[in-house]
């Protein structure tokens, strides 16, 4: 490729980094057979930030062809323990590039460049843990009888399509990345047209760090035709998305009739965030806060319903408009922001549309409501109350710094309110109460239950959904067999057929 398919980002503090712009396959960056190309917007200001080579389908065949020839020569009969060395020196090298990989997420995505540093250590700490993973992934001899061995061996399933979204990009790029290749199989990851620059940067590490050429394939593309061909695609073995619950229902329907590939789906939610009457209420604030306006309210997991019991639910609203009144919205590389812009025009509009339903539909603005400023995508951050629960802004994912709060009586209340929605995956209480937390946790239909905190995510355990909020899981050892298959040997040790 020539000097004229890579982009010279400029970031606020004169830093400057080269980063392709081609297609990354078969350890190479090429363009796109179609020579076909789209803008990357910064929705700070609204601006181009650079264009990139567009994948089309004959590119995601080009990237299996290549994925599958690494994985039937080279990657399925790596040693294991040099898999994971791989990994570790490719998690090294995202330490060494910590902040360039955050000021690459600041500046395409919009996200606050302490947020997006925050990412980046998670990513590399994931593709950290997965190494230490390869070398560990094992079958079971059983005691049939005197005349048999049976065992299982854990293989990889083969090539894997992964479909990751724009809210956290490199971090979504790692929850793939890092079992997928630990378990030995390749991969071909698209990723959101939005935020295509963080991927592209890190496939210069991957080269760097020797991972053979066709393991990884970054495409950059439309889910409607590179998303798609993948979904499709009769020499894909499995597919991981992450996104919205629509394009997921597609993804499976595509799956099914192609080949039967075997899918994981992270879907959308409404997740419910409850505070009892003793919890404590300052605590229980902040992370109600952060709950929901963290990383801009585009967070799948967001605590966008909050319920409030009866006795503290005054008290509570007040104390809650004080805090989010103090987020500071603005620029992602000042040091003080704490929400940046949302992502993309179509983002901005969709999030502002459900704020005007609310309104329509009757409920009470507390605080926000509005744009913020006048350039790029920024949006105030949002309380409703007075809020009924067959409204959109309280049963639609908004994906946006909008949060609705409800009054609730007692743990049945609050139990039928929190199941009220079609998704199911995550959920959070505030309680000072051991056994009102452990049973009101363990009641709750969802894959993940925060007690006194929200947000903490940590890539040892487990996280996915109950409901159409999607199955399988990411992280831990659970996302391991997500990537293998099982096989069953039985060897005949001297029985006789008669």
């Amino acid at each position: 490729m020539s000097t004229s398919d890579s982009a010279t980002l400029h970031f606020p503090d004169g830093r400057s980094v080269i980063v392709p712009t081609g297609l990354f396959i078969n350890g190479q960056f090429v363009r796109g057979k179609a020579g076909k190309q789209f803008d990357v917007i910064n929705p700070t200001n609204e601006k181009r930030i650079c264009s990139v080579h567009e994948a089309l389908e004959e590119d995601v065949d080009i990237a299996v062809e290549a994925a599958r020839k690494a994985f039937d020569t080279v990657w399925k009969t790596t040693a294991s323990t040099e898999r994971g060395k791989l990994l570790s020196k490719l998690a090294n090298m995202m330490e060494e590039h910590l902040d360039t990989l955050a000021a690459i997420e600041a500046l395409d995505n919009g996200k606050a460049f302490s947020m997006a540093k925050m990412d980046v250590g998670l990513s590399l700490e994931c593709i950290r843990y997965y190494a230490g993973w390869a070398d560990k992934i094992h079958g079971k001899t059983m005691d049939t009888n005197a005349g048999q061995f049976a065992y299982t061996r854990h293989e990889p399933i083969g090539v894997c399509g992964q479909i990751i979204p724009w809210n956290f990009p490199l971090l979504m790029f790692s929850w793939k990345l890092g079992p997928a290749l630990a378990t030995g199989n390749t991969v071909i990851l698209k990723t959101a047209e939005q935020t295509p620059l963080s991927a592209l940067y890190m496939a210069t590490l991957i080269q760097k760090v020797g991972i053979p050429p066709g393991v990884v394939n970054v495409l950059s593309g439309y889910g409607k035709t590179a998303g798609a061909a993948i979904a499709s695609h009769m020499k894909i073995d499995k597919v991981a998305f992450t996104g919205s619950t629509l394009v997921g229902r597609s993804i499976m329907k595509a799956a099914a009739s192609s080949n039967l590939k075997k899918v994981t789906l992270e879907l959308g939610g409404k997740s419910p965030n409850i505070v009892f009457d003793d919890a404590d209420i300052e605590q229980a604030v902040a992370w109600c806060n952060f709950g929901i306006y963290f990383n801009h309210g585009q967070c799948c997991c967001a605590g966008s319903r909050i319920y409030v019991q009866e006795g503290i639910y005054d008290k509570f609203v007040e104390a809650f408009k004080a805090r989010v009144a103090k987020n500071v919205v603005g620029d992602p590389f000042k040091e003080d922001t704490f929400q940046g812009p949302q992502v993309s025009q179509l983002q901005f509009t969709r999030i502002m549309d459900y704020i005007k339903s609310g309104k329509e539909e009757g409920a009470k603005i507390e605080l926000g409501g509005e744009r913020h400023g006048k350039e790029g995508y920024f949006i105030q951050p949002t309380i409703f109350s007075n809020v009924k629960p067959d409204m959109k802004i309280m049963q639609e994912e908004i994906f946006g710094p909008v949060c609705a709060i409800a009054k609730f009586k007692d743990e049945a209340d609050v139990l039928q309110k929190a199941h009220d929605t079609i998704y199911g995956l995550a959920a959070a209480i505030h309680t000072k109460d051991l056994a009102r937390a452990i049973n009101v946790s363990n009641a709750l239909q969802a894959g993940t239950v925060w007690v006194n905190c929200y947000n903490m995510l940590s890539h040892q355990v487990p996280f996915g959904g109950y409901k159409q909020s999607g199955f399988g899981r990411e992280l831990g050892k659970y996302a391991i067999s997500n990537y293998t298959n099982i096989k069953a040997v039985n060897i005949n040790l001297g029985i006789e057929m008669q």
